[in-house]
């Protein structure tokens, strides 16, 4: 890996719309410099937008403001880390102007350096693996990267979590469809707005 590569992305690539910004994270790289020293990336290879109030399936929907979700309301380029189900965080790039609530989920990665550590964390050290099962859906992601509450509202930007340059996914390679998960949000269950790299076997089920 050239580490001219990994530049992290402007503060000015977030501060979008979350439909702009969610395809042009795909083939980017999130980098999680782990506490023991060693450095872990991830291609991102699918995501979701989550447009804020007027986004039934959003967390900030209807202007939704609490203590759980405040960092939504921070301007683009931050992190928004939520629990789900009791089991799982979820790691969001928080999208557009200060107080839109607008944000990026990332749904999955493909492994790029330091799969071996991913595989440790995810519990899978020794067993056979297939494409997807070390970030293949964004509680895996998270676990693979040791991505917890703490990182709650830190920069994208700089720091130990970072998402770096890489090489975006060209428009025809992405495939677009309905986010998952969603179905009690209405007519925006419906909404295409879960982007993946076409073909790519690091995609979260079911692949688009």
């Amino acid at each position: 890996m050239k580490t001219e590569r990994l530049t992290p992305l402007p503060v000015a690539f977030y501060r979008r719309p979350a439909e702009e910004v969610a395809r042009g994270l795909l083939g980017r790289w999130l980098v999680r410099q782990a506490d023991d020293g060693r450095r872990l990336v991830l291609r991102i290879v699918e995501a979701e937008a989550y447009l804020g109030a007027p986004d039934a399936a959003s967390h900030a929907a209807g202007g939704r403001r609490t203590a759980r979700n405040e960092s939504l309301y921070r301007p683009g380029g931050y992190a928004y880390v939520y629990f789900i189900y009791g089991m799982h965080f979820c790691l969001n790039a928080v999208s557009g102007r200060r107080g839109v609530g607008s944000a990026v989920l990332l749904r999955a990665g493909e492994p790029v350096e330091g799969e071996a550590s991913m595989r440790e964390r995810r519990g899978l050290d020794g067993r056979r693996v297939r494409p997807g099962d070390v970030a293949g859906g964004p509680g895996k992601l998270c676990q693979a990267l040791a991505i917890g509450g703490a990182f709650d509202g830190a920069p994208l930007y700089r720091g130990p979590l970072l998402i770096a340059s890489g090489e975006p996914v060209a428009p025809d390679e992405v495939a677009a469809g309905p986010r998952i998960g969603v179905a009690y949000a209405g007519e925006a269950a419906a909404w295409p707005l879960r982007f993946a790299e076409r073909g790519n076997r690091h995609v979260s089920r079911p692949r688009l």
